[in-house]
């Protein structure tokens, strides 16, 4: 198997990010949201067709958010996308920064080495699911080939699973693996090691397992409580599957664990201040998956996905959030009744104390949605 590398220079610069632009800016009297009864909503930001898409991925680099990848409708036999498109939060400009050029995936997962690499994790390429890994480079611009390693343990192919960066080097891959017409009972888990410098990776087989698990969400998480210390860290694996189950999928001291951590005080005060209200009812997800899942200081904040049930309207926006600053953690769910921000296949992503919302598909399931919202709460 092969990584690719695709790389970009200096994204912050304007030379870069304003022209040509293809986006549309959010005025006074475009559907714009604020937090109703449940003390928050979505407010729209930004409009442009480049992110009408679903099942992609979306991670801030350099001071951007970067869309790679992902569906324009569930049920086109076409391939893939292939395109990398930015958002820059400052501008609230958004533009094509990278054609397609053959390497397409959906349903893939990313994580951000060194501030520079946009490293892909498996998907499905329009063919098959794969293992492999691209990677954007935000020093030049060029794809660029990986080598697998030679202990690497590839899965046979993988789809709709987390991938969670433990350090620049390690990441840990949780999903249902499987090839075209097969998929496994349980759900594998994968210790993925990358060096950016030798350009090389390997996945390494973890002797643990969880439960089957598709389109879920995995969250890292500190252990103890605010009264104390943390001893270190926890990845735990929910939804994906018609149960409310939590899985435990690592546990790692505190020196273990060198993930990105985005400062937003603002917006942790703000959740605190929300599910100290009687706003939302004590219930967790249960048989949810293809929600989006931001891990926001002690909280982490869930949003949309498809219920499992047998229902027709399966597409859900209640927003859930996780509080770990007691023990045992709580979850507080917050329903809402704006119908037009039901999600699927869509994407959050922290940036500057403000949670952004992009992409995805809407209620029925099948019109991608082509703005970015961010998290108003008003409580």
């Amino acid at each position: 198997m092969e990584v690719i590398v695709l790389e970009l220079s200096d994204l912050t610069t304007k030379e870069v990010l304003l022209k040509p632009l293809h986006t549309m800016k959010v005025s006074p009297g475009m559907s714009s949201a604020s937090a109703g009864p449940s003390g928050w909503a979505w407010r729209p930001v930004v409009r442009s067709d480049l992110l009408a898409r679903g099942f992609h991925s979306c991670n801030m680099v350099q001071g951007n958010l970067l869309i790679f990848g992902g569906l324009k409708s569930p049920e086109t036999q076409e391939p893939p996308l292939g395109d990398v498109v930015a958002f820059d939060p400052a501008l609230q400009a958004v533009r094509t920064i990278a054609p397609d050029e053959g390497y397409r995936r959906s349903h893939h997962e990313a994580v951000v080495l060194a501030d520079r690499f946009l490293c892909v994790v498996g998907g499905w390429d329009g063919s098959r699911r794969v293992s492999d890994v691209c990677g954007f480079d935000a020093e030049h611009r060029r794809w660029e080939r990986w080598s697998a390693g030679p202990s690497n343990q590839a899965p046979v192919g993988l789809s709709s699973h987390t991938c969670t960066k433990l350090s620049d080097h390690e990441a840990r891959v949780v999903g249902r693996e499987g090839g075209l017409r097969t998929q496994r009972r349980y759900a594998s888990i994968f210790t993925l090691h990358l060096n950016p410098a030798a350009k090389t990776y390997w996945y390494e087989e973890e002797e643990s397992r969880t439960a089957s698990r598709a389109g879920h969400s995995a969250m890292l998480l500190p252990e103890g409580s605010s009264a104390r210390k943390s001893s270190g860290y926890k990845l735990m694996v929910f939804g994906g599957r018609d149960s409310a189950d939590f899985d435990v999928a690592g546990r790692w001291g505190k020196s273990k664990i060198n993930a990105d951590s985005t400062h937003a005080p603002g917006l942790t005060e703000q959740l605190s201040r929300l599910v100290s209200t009687e706003k939302g009812s004590g219930e967790g997800p249960k048989g949810l998956r293809h929600q989006s899942c931001t891990v926001v200081g002690p909280f982490a904040v869930i949003f949309g996905g498809e219920t499992l049930g047998k229902g027709r309207d399966a597409v859900c926006n209640d927003l859930y959030v996780h509080d770990t600053r007691s023990l045992p953690a709580k979850w507080f769910r917050f329903p809402s009744s704006n119908r037009a921000q039901k999600r699927i296949g869509h994407r959050t992503c922290l940036w500057n104390d403000k949670l952004y919302l992009v992409g995805g598909f809407g209620a029925d399931g099948k019109t991608p949605c082509p703005e970015i919202y961010s998290l108003e709460i008003s409580a």
